[in-house]
This record gives C-alpha cells, sequence and structure tokens, in this order.
C-alpha cells in the first residue's frame, strides 16, 4: 500500500471531494489523484466513495472506517519525519497551534513573541476554531497541538497538560446602577440583559449550570465567540458583559468597570492537548513550557492563576 495514495484519499476527505481541489492541495494533477484513489480500491477490493455519476459525493461505510486508519497511518509517518528532522534540523520547521479567538488575542502573545526569538526559524501558525473543531484539528494532525478550555480533556485519544485556571469577571459601563451594590449575586445579575460567549466557547456550560443550580434562568440577549465582539455590544449598551476576567486589557477598555465574578462561578483550567503517542519536536516541546512558564507568572493577568 502505498503512502501517496492514502494521502488523496485525505485529501479528497478535506477537500468535500473535490477532485480538482485535493490535486491542488497535494499540487498534482487531477488524473494523478483519480489514479491513486483507483490503485487503492482495487488493492482493497471495495469502494471507498459514493458516486454520483462521475462526480464523488460522499464515503461508504467502508470507506470512513479506511479514512480513520489512513489519518493514523499518516500521522506515523509524520512522526517518523519528525524524529529526523530533530536530529538534522533542530530550529526550524512549522508549529501549528490550535486555538480560540480568546486564547489567540489575550494569551498567547507574549508566549510566542520570546518563541519567536528563540526559534526565528520555525513558522509560526494559528488556526482558530471551536472547541470541538479544536479537537478535530489535533486528531487529524491538521495542527501540532490545541489550546482551549472545553472538550480537551474528556478526549480519550488526547494527552490534555493543564496549563492554568480562570474565571469570569462582569464589565459594564461607568454609569451601570449595578455598580452601586456592595455584592453581586447571580440573582441580581439575572435583572439585566446579558451578554456572554456562545454555548461550547470559553467555560460557557459551566457559566449555564451555575445559573441552573441556583433555579436561576439568566436572560442572554447575544452571545459571541468573541470577547471583542462581547465588549462592542456592552459600549452599545445593550446589556452588561461576562467575560473571562483575562480577556479585560485596562489601557484599551478603561472605558468599561470590571467587577470579579470569582466568588460566584467555578474556576476553569485551560489545557493544551495533542495526540497520545505523538513524537513532539523539541521546539514543540519548548513551545508548551515556555506558554506554562508565562501564564505562570503573576500579576501578568486578572483572574489567572498557575494549575
Amino acid at each position: 500500500m502505498e503512502l501517496r495514495n492514502l494521502r488523496s484519499l485525505i485529501a479528497l476527505v478535506e477537500s468535500g471531494f473535490s477532485v480538482s481541489r485535493a490535486a491542488e492541495q497535494l499540487n498534482l494533477v487531477q488524473p494523478a489523484v483519480s489514479q491513486h484513489i483507483r490503485h487503492l480500491e482495487d488493492e482493497l477490493g471495495v469502494q471507498l466513495f459514493v458516486r454520483k455519476g462521475k462526480r464523488l459525493t460522499g464515503l461508504t461505510k467502508a470507506g470512513e472506517q479506511v479514512v480513520q486508519y489512513a489519518r493514523r497511518a499518516l500521522a506515523e509517518t509524520h512522526n517518523i519525519l519528525d524524529v529526523g528532522r530533530d536530529h538534522v534540523e533542530q530550529s526550524s520547521g512549522v508549529l501549528r497551534i490550535g486555538t480560540t479567538h480568546t486564547q489567540a488575542r489575550y494569551v498567547l502573545p507574549p508566549a510566542i513573541k520570546i518563541f519567536n526569538k528563540a526559534y526565528p526559524e520555525v513558522e509560526l501558525q494559528i488556526h482558530q476554531g471551536t472547541p470541538q473543531q479544536l479537537v478535530e484539528m489535533a486528531l487529524d494532525d491538521l495542527v501540532d497541538f490545541s489550546i482551549c478550555t472545553e472538550n480537551l480533556a474528556e478526549h480519550p485519544q488526547l494527552t490534555a497538560v493543564p496549563c492554568y485556571k480562570w474565571n469570569r469577571s462582569l464589565i459594564v459601563q461607568s454609569n451601570h446602577p449595578l455598580l452601586e451594590r456592595r455584592r453581586l449575586t447571580l440573582k441580581a445579575l439575572c435583572n439585566y440583559p446579558i451578554i456572554t460567549y456562545t454555548f461550547g466557547f470559553t467555560g460557557s456550560g459551566h457559566f449555564n449550570d451555575t445559573f441552573a443550580k441556583h433555579g436561576l434562568k439568566p436572560r442572554v440577549v447575544l452571545s459571541a465567540a468573541d470577547t471583542d465582539v462581547i465588549k462592542t455590544y456592552v459600549r452599545e449598551g445593550m446589556g452588561i458583559g461576562i467575560i473571562a476576567s483575562l480577556a479585560y486589557t485596562p489601557k484599551q477598555d478603561r472605558d468599561l468597570v470590571i467587577h470579579d465574578l470569582s466568588n460566584l462561578f467555578p474556576w476553569e483550567v485551560t489545557k493544551i492537548a495533542y495526540p497520545k503517542g505523538k513524537y513532539l519536536r523539541r521546539y514543540q516541546q519548548q513551545f508548551i513550557e515556555l506558554f506554562q512558564a508565562c501564564v505562570s507568572k503573576p500579576g501578568r493577568w486578572p483572574g489567572l492563576l498557575p494549575v
């Protein structure tokens, strides 16, 4: 079985079953991709794709199984190649990081800046997605590791490394009546329209569970994956914002007042995750250690604690 046939199979799946896009991705001509698939199906004795005329429209049941094993085989091939590269090119390569907007915008910059100085010949790529997409990116070897709060630790095929704990804060305009209260409660928050994170992002599951445990239902009028979007609509007067405390920047957000809510909500843990058995190149290991060191420095971000 030839690896090029497996690469064409995966490229076809990732390109939405478009032979032309798969060929472009692999820097091949279309007949070569079609030939690779034909050879693979002949070797296995089974059709891998559902066809409508000459067009591929999906995977057969056998195709779905083969794709899973093909991804694993190619991942192991990458591991072997990375072992060799680590002995020849220790300080050059590509580092692909999968993460959410909050991590990319507010937490990663200091670590990336230091890493870039230490490894100037390593190309850094940041791939943003939802927590579920980040799990899939890591498993499919589309990124070297993923960084987020949700989903990573629960997947049995991923090694998840805890990095830091964070909690939430309220952000409001400077004249908001909530600021007159000596003590904020969940019930008090429910009296106002709330702008916070979309379900599945940045601890939103625990956010909803916390209200539910107290028999309360918050009036969420707008949700977004991007903290900057939440801030924008708080400024527009649509409601109060509940964000990750680390996403408040005093210089840029001085028109908004922040109030710590860590006494009301559980602490969340952000993790770095990669497939079990994945070979980490030395600079990849260095980045993880560097990131952990950066987030462990006291006072760099409000509401952030080392694990």
